[in-house]
């Protein structure tokens, strides 16, 4: 049996939690058009006959403009020495920008072995493009790496994708019991659904200056009670959030409760309010109070 560690990395918006939900045929971690969507790093469980593959979901890899991005930045690289496996995954519809090669030199240069994943393939009609697009990703190693084209969004070669990895995983002992696809616990699930709801929802700076907390969750047979807290930098965000007579805050609230009644299987009451706390993103104190923990590396 065969198992381990396999960390994703890549830029914003490569698809890397659509891959990790398309694996494990579920979701378990929120995905949405809007870079900075993951802001920690999430495991998700795949067990089968073969073994076990603990995969890392990071949060994608850009230049940090405070705090928040600082500890973004962070969980990619803790993420990388701990791993067995590295999945590069790149926008295979591109040829290699800056962010991928400031990756390569500034992450992936380790022992580890890495598979470069080549998503949205799927987009590209001639396969020279495609070809002339991984050579620009292959050139930025000095070995010649394996490469696994896939469509996250489809699924396409994800099985192929599989079996490349545990090619590479060691021998051992599944660390999961099999029915386990997360470690995520139930709070940490419906304050990504809350976000999640708010990044499709908003635009502009909204989605990258809220957080969420959930203050109370209140387990019971028939009926989950979810109280939570949605905080902004600015008062004219708070407005916005709430929307005219409470329209966008009732619609981020019953969208995320209805998703939270298909994972619990029962019904929920979740209530929602907006607090301002200015500039959070920039406070060391408040990121740890919201989950967003400095690790020292």
């Amino acid at each position: 049996m065969k198992s381990g560690f396999v960390a994703i990395i890549g830029r914003p918006n490569v698809g890397k939690s659509t891959l990790l939900n398309q694996i494990l045929g579920q979701k378990i971690v929120i995905t949405t058009d809007k870079a900075q969507t993951t802001r920690k790093r999430i495991k998700g469980i795949l067990t089968t006959e073969e073994g076990q593959i603990v995969f890392v979901d990071t949060p994608g890899v850009h230049k940090p403009l405070n705090k928040l991005g600082e500890f973004l930045l962070d969980e990619a690289k803790i993420a990388v020495p701990d791993a067995d496996v590295i999945l590069f995954l790149v926008d295979g519809s591109e040829p290699a920008g800056k962010g991928d090669k400031w990756i390569a030199q500034n992450l992936l240069q380790t022992q580890i072995p890495i598979i470069i994943v080549m998503n949205k393939v799927d987009k590209i009609k001639k396969t020279e493009k495609i070809e002339s697009n991984l050579l620009t990703y292959k050139t930025l190693f000095n070995e010649n790496l394996p490469v696994v084209k896939i469509s996250a969004k489809t699924g396409r070669n994800k099985d192929t994708l599989i079996k490349n990895i545990f090619k590479k995983l060691p021998q051992g002992e599944a660390l999961y019991p099999e029915d386990v696809v997360t470690e995520e616990t139930m709070r940490d699930v419906t304050e990504e659904i809350i976000r999640e709801k708010i990044l499709l929802n908003t635009s502009d700076e909204i989605p990258h200056s809220v957080a969420v907390k959930v203050t109370n969750y209140k387990e019971q047979e028939e009926i989950d009670k979810i109280y939570a807290t949605i905080y902004c930098e600015q008062k004219s965000q708070k407005g916005i959030l709430i929307g005219k007579g409470g329209s966008l805050l009732k619609k981020i609230g019953t969208e995320s409760r209805l998703e939270l009644e298909k994972i619990v299987e029962k019904k929920v009451y979740l209530e929602l309010e907006v607090k301002v706390e200015k500039d959070w993103r920039k406070k060391d104190k408040i990121l740890k109070s919201f989950g967003y923990q400095q690790e020292n590396l």
